[in-house]
This record gives C-alpha cells, structure tokens and sequence, in this order.
C-alpha cells in the first residue's frame, strides 16, 4: 500500500520532491477478511476525499451486499439493533456487531438526506401525486407518516411526445 500510495502521490512518505502531487492525510483502519480470520489494515488516505482503494483488496463482495441490504431493510422498517444482530446470527454471521449496524444506518440516513437534498432542475408541466400511510423510522421513535409520490414529466419530453 505504501508503494501504491507513493506513486499516486509521486514521492515517499515524508519526502520533499518537485513531482509531488498531493500529499498523505494519515491513515484509515479497514478490516481485511481472509481464509485464516481478520486482519486489520490501515490504509493510506489522501486529503481532501480523494480515493485510494489498495489493488489487493477486494470492493464489498455480493455476498456481503445482500447482508448490508438486509440490515438497512430492517433499519427501514424499524427493527432494532438487538433484533438485527440476532437476524444476522441466524444468516450465520457473529462479527457484526452493534456499531457497525449503527454505522450502517446512519451512512442510509446521510444517503437519504443527499437524494432528498439535490435540486430538481427544468420546468415540469404534468405531476401527479399519491400518498400512502406507512410505519417508519424518525429518530429513535416508529411513527406512522404519509408518504408522498410525487410523478412529473419534464417540458423536454412533453415535447418530444406532441411531436
């Protein structure tokens, strides 16, 4: 990783070069899975969220994907962490622990939060709207809320419609 890092960057660790790019933003923990049990890695980062993702590690497999799109369906639906844990249990996983369910809501949260946040842009000439009342999660609470539907066609395709 420290070679890997040091080409991206174009100078060592603590080095002082013309051909520097960038520069080290210390390090992250990142836990390495392997036949022979876990070991913890920390990874070089880079400032500013620039990505580094070592060539040997492996992106999150499908395996552990489907286990990461069940905890946030029971986040979803208002399961607690303690339940969570003992769904996973039974999917015959014991390393997941409460932390980390935490941490997995609150990264579903902040991705929430940026889809609710982005601007919608162009002019939208038909909307419909529907609502449905559903149990979820707010805070710490399950309350029921209306959820609300909204569909729109944008003027560009109206137009292509007509045409």
């Amino acid at each position: 990783m420290e070679a890997e890092i040091s080409g991206e960057i174009g100078a060592q660790r603590g080095e002082v070069s013309c051909g520097r790019i960038t520069h080290r933003n210390g390090y992250r923990p990142r836990a390495w899975e392997t036949r022979v049990g876990e070991i913890d890695l920390l990874v070089p980062r880079k400032p500013s969220g620039e990505a580094y993702f070592p060539s040997f590690l492996e992106p999150r497999r499908p395996a552990e994907q489907a286990i990461v799109s069940v905890v946030m369906e029971a986040y979803v639906n208002g399961v607690s962490t303690r339940k969570v844990d003992r769904l996973v249990e039974q999917l015959g996983i014991s390393s997941l622990s409460k932390d980390r369910v935490s941490a997995l809501w609150r990264g579903l949260d902040e991705r929430v939060a940026a889809f609710c946040d982005r601007p919608l842009e162009g002019e939208f000439p038909y909307l419909w709207l529907d609502a449905k009342q559903l149990k979820v999660r707010s805070g710490a609470h399950v309350r029921s809320k209306a959820l609300v539907v909204a569909y729109a066609v944008r003027e560009e395709a109206a137009q292509l419609q007509a045409a």
